[in-house]
Protein backbone atom coordinates (compact mmCIF):
# COMPACT_ATOMS: atom_id res chain seq x y z
CA UNK A 1 0.00 0.00 0.00
CA UNK A 2 1.13 3.38 -0.84
CA UNK A 3 0.37 6.75 0.14
CA UNK A 4 -1.41 8.75 -1.99
CA UNK A 5 0.73 11.61 -1.70
CA UNK A 6 3.43 9.50 -3.15
CA UNK A 7 1.21 8.00 -5.81
CA UNK A 8 0.82 11.30 -6.92
CA UNK A 9 3.96 12.34 -7.24
CA UNK A 10 5.36 8.70 -8.34
CA UNK A 11 2.10 9.63 -11.56
CA UNK A 12 3.80 13.11 -12.04
CA UNK A 13 7.13 11.56 -12.25
CA UNK A 14 6.38 8.71 -14.94
CA UNK A 15 3.93 10.89 -17.31
CA UNK A 16 6.75 13.75 -17.70
CA UNK A 17 9.44 10.52 -18.92
CA UNK A 18 8.61 10.92 -21.94
CA UNK A 19 10.72 14.10 -22.09
CA UNK A 20 14.05 13.43 -21.47
CA UNK A 21 15.17 15.94 -19.34
CA UNK A 22 15.47 14.15 -16.20
CA UNK A 23 16.31 17.02 -14.14
CA UNK A 24 13.67 19.38 -14.79
CA UNK A 25 11.23 16.80 -14.22
CA UNK A 26 12.46 15.43 -10.84
CA UNK A 27 13.21 19.08 -10.00
CA UNK A 28 9.53 19.66 -10.75
CA UNK A 29 8.08 16.81 -8.76
CA UNK A 30 10.24 17.97 -5.44
CA UNK A 31 9.05 21.45 -5.87
CA UNK A 32 5.27 20.25 -5.75
CA UNK A 33 6.30 17.50 -2.68
CA UNK A 34 7.80 20.31 -0.65
CA UNK A 35 5.41 22.55 -1.43
CA UNK A 36 2.72 19.92 -0.04
CA UNK A 37 4.93 18.79 3.28
CA UNK A 38 5.28 22.29 3.90
CA UNK A 39 1.74 23.28 3.58
CA UNK A 40 0.65 20.47 6.01
CA UNK A 41 3.47 21.15 8.50
CA UNK A 42 2.06 25.18 8.19
CA UNK A 43 -1.36 23.56 9.12
CA UNK A 44 -0.08 21.76 12.61
CA UNK A 45 1.97 24.51 13.88
CA UNK A 46 -1.10 26.41 13.51
CA UNK A 47 -3.54 23.55 15.05
CA UNK A 48 -0.99 22.76 17.66
CA UNK A 49 -0.30 26.69 18.24
CA UNK A 50 -4.68 26.67 18.82
CA UNK A 51 -4.61 23.79 20.89
CA UNK A 52 -2.03 25.63 23.24
CA UNK A 53 -4.19 28.85 23.57
CA UNK A 54 -7.32 26.89 24.20
CA UNK A 55 -5.11 25.23 27.23
CA UNK A 56 -3.86 28.53 28.40
CA UNK A 57 -6.97 30.26 28.58
CA UNK A 58 -9.37 27.21 30.13
CA UNK A 59 -6.24 27.04 32.96
CA UNK A 60 -6.07 31.05 33.31
CA UNK A 61 -10.35 31.38 32.95
CA UNK A 62 -10.51 29.74 36.90
CA UNK A 63 -7.98 32.46 38.38
CA UNK A 64 -10.28 35.42 36.92
CA UNK A 65 -13.21 36.83 38.78
CA UNK A 66 -15.33 39.01 37.22
CA UNK A 67 -14.76 42.95 38.46
CA UNK A 68 -17.22 45.99 38.23
CA UNK A 69 -16.94 48.99 38.60
CA UNK A 70 -21.03 49.87 39.05
CA UNK A 71 -22.68 49.76 42.35
CA UNK A 72 -23.76 46.09 43.32
CA UNK A 73 -27.50 46.06 42.77
CA UNK A 74 -30.55 44.10 44.60
CA UNK A 75 -33.71 43.51 43.82
CA UNK A 76 -34.34 47.55 42.41
CA UNK A 77 -32.58 48.60 45.55
CA UNK A 78 -29.01 49.75 45.37
CA UNK A 79 -26.65 48.24 48.10
CA UNK A 80 -24.13 50.84 49.01
CA UNK A 81 -21.80 48.58 51.10
CA UNK A 82 -22.41 50.40 54.39
CA UNK A 83 -25.93 49.00 55.24
CA UNK A 84 -27.90 51.93 53.68
CA UNK A 85 -30.31 50.85 50.86
CA UNK A 86 -31.63 53.41 48.65
CA UNK A 87 -34.73 52.66 46.83
CA UNK A 88 -34.50 53.06 43.11
CA UNK A 89 -37.49 54.88 41.04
Amino acid sequence: MHDPFEESLRDMLNASSSSRDDDAVLGRVLKTANRQVGAGDLFSLLGRCTQALMIALNNGSAHVSPVSRRKATRAGTTFTGTGAQDKAD
